[in-house]
């Protein structure tokens, strides 16, 4: 699914209209239908709602969605429309007339002063002041009249996106001046703000309404931004064919693991072996063999020579993949061979945990990347190689920056980990449960990655897949033993479970 710009949504509604043979009005009284379905699913025609409507055309969606409330039987609606400037966009005034002829009403057009009315925690509020057309932040009574929403206690839905938050960057606006919704209501595609950290408690829940917009118009508008959803990922997933062998499915190179931290070559090799991989190899400390042969029969070890810690990661036979940091440490003869595998490597790679911690302590590694390589940090490892970030909007700016420059592919985890391209285009993923915040998870991820590279995957498409297999794994996990009794091997297991899933196009579990 494609994440435009605000800029470009105007275009798509009238490509929908002309092709539809409809006018903008039955559009928005679509959508309000869309959303006034959604709200009495969650209220009773007994509460109290109080409607705040702006001059354009989100607040003309809620003008259509008070009339259609009261319609239904809620009878308990206070509707105020601002009309500050004396003008109302053409739609809002067609609704503001349909609102007006509803008998026993209550209904305040806002022409200059304002006296709020009383909001406590028991009422709803819905928010249709401004939509994503805002082009600057709240001022004036407008700032203060969301502060006083904010701090009401109110249960807030918010129409196509809270009003002051912009659909893109927000880097520079103060959010308590921002209308701060429990849940978004927004309007068949999701805004790109919705995926950032720092705007999760000004959107809250959100929840896309499917409102029939023009396919053709939306394929026509190129976009650098997606959201990666299974029918993203089914193209690339085959059945597998009854006359193979394992080496038709590659071979994995996993540097990984150290004294005291097995455990992380450990799932690395499992979720290997789970995304099918053909064979797997673990370099390792001496140590670490009967862990490795007792937990992973599955997969070859190869010993380091040096008794606890990775000090060698020649590559000695033919591997479609190379995977490399769970667990490894950060001494310097672990960083030194490192460096060495990164000025001969030839194959595919995935560096991961420490083999990153290694080169943020020598950043001139950062240059002898290969082409194509990808890295999976989690926010404090990416800050550690490319400098601190105060917002995860400004993280993804320099993530993009920087994927360019390296010529490397970045996975920047978290709750929509996002996927970015040295092209510059960016694919935040859609699966994953906060379950999935367990120590392991990050292993698991690298041998899902190494494994469809090994796979014959390109480097880019091996991580998207990974990424989104690795969070319906552990969606399904999550599903089964609940998010707080779930860990990582959980999801390492449950792997194969969710590639059916999506070949078979059976039911996900949490759907965007």
């Amino acid at each position: 699914m494609k994440i435009f710009k605000s800029s470009e949504l105007p275009a798509i509604d009238n490509a929908t209209c002309e092709s539809q043979n409809i006018d903008s009005l039955e559009l928005m009284e679509r959508a309000a239908n869309a959303a006034c379905y959604e709200i009495m699913s969650r209220f009773l025609p007994s509460q109290r709602i109080v409607v705040v409507a702006g001059p354009g055309n989100n607040g003309g969606d809620a003008l259509a969605v008070a009339r259609l409330l009261m319609e239904r039987g809620y009878k308990h609606i206070e509707t105020f429309l601002f009309n500050i400037k004396g003008h109302l966009a053409h739609d809002c005034a067609e609704e503001r007339k349909k609102l007006i002829t509803i008998d026993g009403i209550d209904f305040t057009e806002v022409t200059r002063e304002f006296t709020p009315p009383y909001l406590g925690e028991n009422d709803v509020v819905i928010d249709g002041l401004f939509g994503s057309g805002l082009k600057e932040s709240l001022k004036g009574g407008f700032m203060i009249l969301a502060r006083y929403i904010n701090e009401s206690g109110a249960y807030v839905i918010s129409l196509d996106i809270p009003s002051g938050l912009s659909g893109e960057r927000n880097d520079n606006v103060l959010r308590r001046d921002m209308v701060h919704a429990n849940l978004t209501l927004t309007f068949q595609l999701p805004r790109l703000s919705f995926f950032f950290e720092e705007n999760a408690d000004i959107i809250g829940e959100w929840k896309l309404l499917d409102i029939d917009l023009d396919q053709e118009k939306m394929k026509e508008i190129p976009s650098d931004f997606m959201l990666v959803e299974a029918r993203s990922v089914r193209p690339l997933l085959k059945p597998r064919q009854p006359f193979t062998g394992k080496r038709d499915y590659g071979s994995v190179m996993i540097f990984a693991g150290s004294v005291g931290m097995m455990g992380a070559a450990v799932m690395c090799a499992r979720s290997c072996m789970r995304s099918g991989a053909g064979l797997a190899t673990v370099h390792t400390a001496r140590i670490g063999m009967p862990i490795l042969q007792t937990s992973v029969p599955e997969v070859m070890f190869e010993p380091d020579r040096n008794e606890h810690i990775i000090t060698d990661m020649t590559i000695h036979h033919a591997h479609q993949a190379i995977a490399v940091g769970p667990g490894i440490g950060t001494r310097e003869a672990t960083i030194d061979a490192l460096e060495s595998l990164l000025k001969n490597c030839e194959h595919p790679l995935v560096l991961d945990a420490d083999a990153l911690n290694c080169i943020a302590q020598r950043p001139a590694l950062l240059t002898m990347m290969p082409r194509n390589t990808v890295i999976t940090p989690h926010i404090g490892e990416f800050d550690r190689l490319f400098g601190e970030h105060k917002s995860s909007e400004s993280r993804l700016a320099k993530a993009i920056e920087m994927a360019k420059y390296y010529n490397i592919i970045i996975v920047l985890k978290g709750h929509f980990t996002v996927t970015v391209r040295p092209t510059g285009k960016v694919y935040f993923n859609s699966t994953g449960n906060p379950g999935m915040a367990t120590a392991g998870a990050g292993d698991v991820l690298t041998g899902v990655i190494a494994a469809f590279m090994a796979q014959g995957f390109r480097p880019e498409h091996a991580a998207t897949v990974g990424v989104y297999i690795h969070g319906l794994a552990g969606d399904i996990a999550a599903q089964e033993l609940g998010e707080v009794g779930m860990t990582a091997m959980d999801i390492a297991d449950n792997i194969g479970k969710a590639v059916r899933l999506i070949i078979n196009r059976g039911e996900l579990p949490n759907p965007i």
